[in-house]
């Protein structure tokens, strides 16, 4: 079995600072650590790898500082690590970044994908389905539990608020992983030393092959136009009277704000 678990570089920092010409994160300068999330995501798949005997692969789309990450995720105890790393990939949106992703997994072929929920630094969540699209296999978010695969099917929980589901996946398929899965593992100290010598292969845009057009900002449905601060109003008002008085001078000031 070959399981595919996708990674991000992210800042680990909330200062950051964009580009106002291009819309896209400033990253020279800035602390950046493996996705939160993510780590959950690898978690599940080392699970996997140990129960089934799988090979796991990790993989990232980023500047090569992303190889810190990568290799995090082989002391955690993935098998091999794939970086697609080119000037052409850069300023991709979630669909862009998921043409470019599906592109590559596919290459290497793989029966499960697992992501992490969503990144910190986007907070979207579209990246894995949008693999999954690509890919044309379906796929469950909010994956909270792997009960077991047999026949090439995957049983799976997940909670949708207050609805919590089991549900059948046929393979191959995408899952994204919550929080609720349990702690990730911390890599061993024999991880950490495997991983700072291991080789992590780079990936341009000749590996993929595929059109040009769909990486990138050329490949981006979405454009940053303009970037500004949100505008701030700071207004205090003291009420004065009775707990009663208070509570009715409150309610007119939201009625008239229109806010109740």
């Amino acid at each position: 079995m070959n399981i595919i678990v996708c990674v991000k570089h992210v800042p680990s920092t909330t200062d950051v600072k964009i580009d106002e010409k291009k819309g896209t994160l400033i990253r020279e300068g800035i602390e950046m650590q493996l996705n939160p999330f993510d780590l959950y995501a690898i978690e599940q798949g080392m699970r996997l790898k140990e129960r089934y005997s799988a090979n796991l692969v990790a993989i990232s789309m980023g500047p090569m500082q992303a190889e810190r990450s990568l290799r995090e995720a082989l002391a955690m105890g993935c098998d091999d690590a794939i970086l697609l790393s080119d000037n052409i990939f850069a300023g991709a949106d979630t669909l862009a970044t998921s043409y470019t992703l599906a592109s590559a997994i596919k290459r290497i072929g793989f029966d499960i994908i697992i992501c992490g929920v969503k990144s910190t630094d986007g907070d979207t969540g579209q990246v894995g389905p949008g693999v999954a699209e690509f890919l044309n296999i379906p796929h469950v978010c909010y994956v909270t539990n792997v009960v077991e695969i047999k026949n090439k099917k995957i049983k799976l929980d997940r909670e949708l608020g207050d609805i919590y589901q089991t549900l059948n996946l046929s393979l191959p398929c995408l899952i994204t992983i919550t929080k609720d899965i349990g702690e990730p593992r911390l890599p061993s100290f024999r991880g950490k030393m495997k991983a700072k010598k291991a080789k992590i292969s780079i990936w341009t845009k000749n590996n993929l092959l595929e059109n040009e057009n769909l990486f990138g900002l050329d490949g981006s449905a979405t454009r940053v136009v303009k970037i500004f601060p949100p505008t701030t109003i700071e207004e205090t008002e003291l009420l004065s009277g009775t707990v009663s008085e208070q509570a009715r001078k409150l309610i007119n000031r939201l009625e008239k704000l229109k806010i109740i």
